[in-house]
This record gives structure tokens, sequence and C-alpha cells, in this order.
């Protein structure tokens, strides 16, 4: 289970690096009204219209992952682990044996002799 503990971490970094990018790459509302007047390019890469969709939903599918990371770790590291044979919150009792006199039996055919 350690391994997967890591893979998801490895996830959650690269999920949080891609969010901080494609945050930064996203316009803001703002840039659009300046684009409308004429002042910016509003041909980009992705086309006019192009980049919002596709920068905000690689955004979510990014977001997602990383929450779910962030909950698939927190599972992993919330779970006790049991060592086979030992019942978690007992206490195995220790025995020591118990040496208990046992009297001489007498055979009843035979008549008690007095010391």
């Amino acid at each position: 289970m350690e391994w997967l503990k890591t893979l998801l971490i490895v996830l959650q970094i690269i999920s949080a690096l891609a969010i901080i990018l494609l945050v930064l790459l996203q316009q803001g509302k703002g840039a659009d009204m300046g684009a409308a007047f004429g002042s910016g390019s509003s041909g980009s890469l992705f086309g006019a219209s192009g980049s919002a969709n596709f920068l905000s939903h690689t955004t979510a599918v990014f977001a997602a992952v990383f929450f779910i990371c962030t909950l698939g770790i927190t599972w992993l590291g919330n779970k006790k682990e049991v060592s086979p044979g030992v019942l978690s919150g007992t206490v195995a009792p220790t025995s020591t044996p118990v040496v208990v006199p046992v009297a001489p039996v007498q055979d009843p055919t035979k008549p008690a002799v007095p010391k």
C-alpha cells in the first residue's frame, strides 16, 4: 500500500502544478472587453473563444484529479495496520503455570500407618 500512497502523492503534485499553470494561462473576464474594441489580439492559438473552453475544462479535470488524490491519501493515511494473530485493543494474558500441591493417595486396602 505504500506504493499506492507514493503514486497518489506524485499525481497530486503534478495536478497541482498543472492547475497553477492553467490558471495563469487563462485570461480574465476584462480581457474579452479589450478584444471587442480592437485593442487585443482575439485570434490566439485556440481561436477567439476556444481557449476559454479548453483551458477551463482542462483545469476542471486537473482539479478533480487533485481532490481525488487528496481523498485517497487521507484514506490511506488513516488506515491502521493490524498484525496477523494479534487482536487490536486487547492485551494477551501472560500465563504462568500454577503448581498445586497434591496430597499422596492412600491405598484403601492398606491400613493407615501412624507416624
